[in-house]
C-alpha cells in the first residue's frame, strides 16, 4: 500500500482524531520544507515569505483582516524540526487520554478552540498591552506553531484527570497535574523573554483548556460550535442525491415489541441505559477501574453528567 493510499485510510476513519490532527501538523510542515527547498534550488526563495504568510498568525490586525484564516492554520503550521517534534509528541501523549476519556470529536474541540483562544491572546497582547505594542518601524510579529492548542489539551486532561500518573525517563512517576503545572509556569516565565507572543498564547490555550473540562463536568459542552460545523462539512463531502421510494407500505410493528423497546430507550439521547451503568460498576467493583474499556469509560463518563 502506498503512502498516499495509508494517508486516505487514516482521514477516512471517523474514530482516528488523533492521528488525523498528527497528520496534519506533519503534511503542513513537510509540505512546506518541499516548497522552500524547490524555490531555494531555482533561486527564487523570495516567494517562500509570502507563501508562509498565507499560513501564519499576524499580531496587524489589517494584515488580519487580509487572512482571517489564519487565526486557524497557524496552529498545523511549523518551521522547525523540534518545534513539530515537541508539539506532537505531547499531542499523543495527552490526546489518547482526552480520547479514551471524551471521544474524538472533544478532542478536535478542545484543539480547536484552544488554537482560537491562544491567537486571541496573542493579538490582544501585541495591540492593547503597552509593554508589548511594537514601536514606530517595528514589525509586528507573527506566530506560528500547534503550542497553544497542545496545551489546551494538556490542561484539560490534567483537568479531568489531575491524579493520572506518567512514568518519565530518569524522574519516575508523576501526575499530570503536575506536568501542566510546569507547563503553565515555565509560559508565565516565558512572557518576559524573547517569546513573549508565543507563551501568551500557551496560557491562552491553558484557560481554554481548563474551562472546556469544567463547562463539561457542569453540563455545558463548549465545543458544540465546532462540532456542529464538522458536521456541516461532513455531510457536505457527503452528500448523496435523494432516493425514490417507490412503497409508502410498511409493517406495523407488534405493540408489546414497540412497548418494550421504548422502555429500555434512555431518557435523554446519547446517555447510556441504567442497566449499562449497572454492569459497569459491578465490574469495577470485582476488577477495578483499569479494567472497562474505553466505551465503558465514555459511558460511565456520560452517566456522570446526567
Amino acid at each position: 500500500m502506498s503512502i498516499v493510499q495509508d494517508i486516505r485510510t487514516a482521514f477516512s476513519r471517523r474514530d482516528n482524531a488523533l492521528i488525523q490532527l498528527i497528520l496534519l501538523n506533519v503534511l503542513v510542515f513537510a509540505g512546506l520544507i518541499v516548497l522552500r527547498t524547490i524555490l531555494t534550488v531555482s533561486s527564487a526563495s523570495g516567494y517562500y515569505p509570502p507563501v508562509l504568510r498565507q499560513f501564519e498568525l499576524s499580531s496587524a490586525l489589517p494584515v488580519l483582516l487580509r487572512h482571517p484564516w489564519t487565526l486557524l492554520t497557524y496552529a498545523f503550521t511549523h518551521k522547525d524540526f523540534f518545534h513539530i517534534l515537541f508539539n506532537m509528541l505531547n499531542l499523543y501523549w495527552f490526546g489518547q487520554l482526552v480520547r479514551e476519556y471524551l471521544g474524538d470529536r472533544r478532542l478536535v474541540s478542545i484543539y480547536v478552540l484552544g488554537a482560537l483562544a491562544g491567537a486571541v491572546i496573542f493579538l490582544i497582547a501585541y495591540n492593547y498591552i503597552p509593554n508589548f505594542i511594537p514601536g514606530p518601524g517595528e514589525q509586528m510579529p507573527a506566530m506560528v506553531g500547534a503550542s497553544a492548542a497542545v496545551t489546551a489539551i494538556i490542561v484539560a486532561a490534567a483537568t479531568l484527570l489531575p491524579d493520572y500518573t506518567f512514568m518519565l525517563i530518569l524522574i519516575g512517576p508523576v501526575k499530570i497535574k503536575w506536568i501542566a503545572a510546569v507547563v503553565v509556569l515555565i509560559s508565565l516565565a516565558g512572557v518576559n523573554g524573547g517569546n513573549a507572543g508565543g507563551n501568551f498564547a500557551h496560557l491562552g490555550g491553558a484557560l481554554l483548556g481548563f474551562l472546556f473540562i469544567k463547562q463539561l463536568q457542569a453540563g455545558r459542552d463548549l465545543g458544540r460550535p465546532v462540532q456542529a460545523v464538522g458536521n456541516w462539512f461532513s455531510r457536505l463531502a457527503t452528500r448523496r442525491p435523494a432516493m425514490r421510494v417507490s412503497s409508502t407500505t410498511r409493517r406495523p410493528e407488534p405493540v408489546a415489541a414497540t412497548a418494550a423497546s421504548s422502555s429500555k430507550k434512555p431518557a435523554v439521547q446519547g446517555q447510556p441505559l441504567q442497566d449499562e451503568i449497572d454492569t459497569i460498576l459491578d465490574k469495577i467493583s470485582r476488577s477495578g477501574y483499569e479494567s472497562l474499556s474505553k466505551d465503558e469509560k465514555q459511558k460511565l463518563f456520560r452517566a456522570s453528567q446526567q
